[in-house]
């Protein structure tokens, strides 16, 4: 096992991952930069060392200042956690290479799946089903016409190298193609360095159901079951749930055996997510895989008992799993919220100081967050400040104690958007499990038209 581990990243995940480095006995090193030199994970970890400016380009994107800094602590390994550098394939080599262990994938596991027309292509080989459309890039717009009328209107222009919502283009018509297939190239090039980009059908109503799974250096892979990641808005989600309320135990079988069989295809180790998008009828498509953890990781962790973060230095230091797939169990229903520090209903980031914070607490529920009473929110990073998450036996039972807890939750200094979340939890619609990608944005339309 590794004695020093470098976290590369901050806020909750930071924090999350110096814990579980402290409950296995390993000494932890923070990374900061100006803009965080009183954040929470650099108090917590055994040693802190500044590494550039505020803004994340010249600090946690920085690649020689995090190396610089694993070389001067000695650290043996290092953790990306997600965002930043976390699905680099490159920062991931440069680790390796410097005789630094990577507590991750592969980089070329990290490279196919990064890629979305390999990844596919990846997939098709593994009999993992895919949504209709090219079997690879796209390069001209006279044959995105003849890829888009084979899977029928509407389709979606994806970047491949994409992300986030970006350099994507739902197309409704044949009259709308040629100018969205060229703002999607170069909004990908722009963004991504990359103009490549492919053509799916565009479902119209599904949900966003994503399968948890974990490997290691022995050939070992399991699924943790499945997520419910439904509720979000321009592809950013606001509340997950585990398992998913829609899905019967055929279908859960089904899904989370395609996910086992998209990670074995690339020799997947480490904790990894496949992303599927799920019709009203059960058919279901793979999207993506991300290839680090999870901002919703708690929720899995809740209904099965399996501590993700640990799993991941475990498996990077050799070990194999100690547990099999029928040694897994669904426990109960647990629901994550994200609580971000922004206008709840216009979605606008709102930094500040926070004058007073008081965590819910009581029976099953977790908080996992880096603030405190007297921080200061930086502005240049990304507005999530904690997340809360709950379970318990049943879904209803556990709505009810979310409920709770979000209303126990006290932040004073700056808006949040708590209410939110309060009022997603109180609707009839979610309590029933009846809704879909799309759900959210609706619903948010029906709030600002009726004031």
């Amino acid at each position: 096992m590794f004695h020093k581990i470098l976290v590369a990243n901050r806020g909750e995940i930071a924090v999350r991952i110096i814990r579980a480095c402290r409950e296995l006995g390993i000494r932890s090193v923070a990374i900061y930069s100006e803009a965080d030199r009183d954040a929470m994970h650099t108090r917590l970890a055994d040693e802190a060392i500044c590494i550039g400016p505020a803004p994340s380009s010249q600090s946690y994107l920085n690649i020689p200042s995090i190396m610089a800094a694993a070389e001067l602590t000695d650290a043996e390994a290092i953790h990306p956690g997600f965002g930043f550098l976390a699905e680099n394939a490159d920062f991931a080599e440069i680790v390796m290479a410097s005789g630094i262990n990577w507590i991750g994938p592969s980089p070329q596991a990290m490279r196919i799946m990064g890629d979305k027309v390999k990844a596919k292509q990846a997939m098709k080989e593994a009999g993992v089903p895919l949504v209709p459309g090219s079997n690879g890039a796209v390069s001209s717009i006279d044959e995105a016409k003849i890829v888009a009328r084979e899977a029928g209107y509407p389709v979606i222009v994806k970047a491949s190298a994409g992300g986030g919502g970006r350099g994507m283009k739902v197309v409704h018509s044949e009259a709308a193609l040629a100018s969205a297939f060229s703002m999607c190239q170069r909004e990908a090039g722009a963004a991504f360095g990359d103009d490549t980009v492919f053509i799916e059908k565009f479902l119209e109503l599904p949900r966003h159901i994503e399968v948890q799974v974990l490997g290691d250096k022995h050939g070992n892979i399991v699924h943790l079951f499945e997520r419910e990641c439904s509720l979000q808005r321009n592809n950013q989600k606001i509340l997950e749930e585990a398992p998913s309320p829609f899905l019967d135990g055929e279908t859960r079988e089904r899904i989370c055996a395609a996910g086992v069989a998209a990670a074995r295809a690339v020799d997947y180790v480490g904790a990894g997510t496949i992303e599927f998008l799920m019709n009203p009828d059960k058919s279901f498509y793979f999207i993506e895989m991300n290839t680090r953890i999870q901002v919703e990781h708690p929720v899995t962790e809740w209904v099965t008992g399996i501590d993700l973060i640990e799993w991941q230095i475990r498996v990077a230091a050799g070990e194999p799993l100690d547990f099999k797939q029928e040694d897994i169990a669904l426990n109960g229903h647990a629901i994550e919220c994200r609580i971000n520090a922004e206008d709840p209903f216009r979605f606008i980031p709102c930094p500040g100081t926070i004058e007073l914070y008081h965590a819910p607490g009581g029976r099953s529920v977790r908080v996992d967050s880096a603030i405190y009473t007297g921080y200061t929110i930086p502005p240049h990073y990304d507005s999530m400040i904690a997340k809360i998450i709950g379970h318990a036996r049943t879904r209803e039972k556990c709505i009810r104690r979310m409920q709770r807890a979000i209303d126990e939750l006290a932040i004073l200094g700056v808006t949040t958007n708590q209410e939110l979340h309060r009022r997603l939890l109180a609707n009839p619609a979610f309590q029933q499990g009846d809704f879909n990608i799309h759900f959210l944005e609706g619903w948010l339309r029906q709030l600002e038209h009726h004031g």
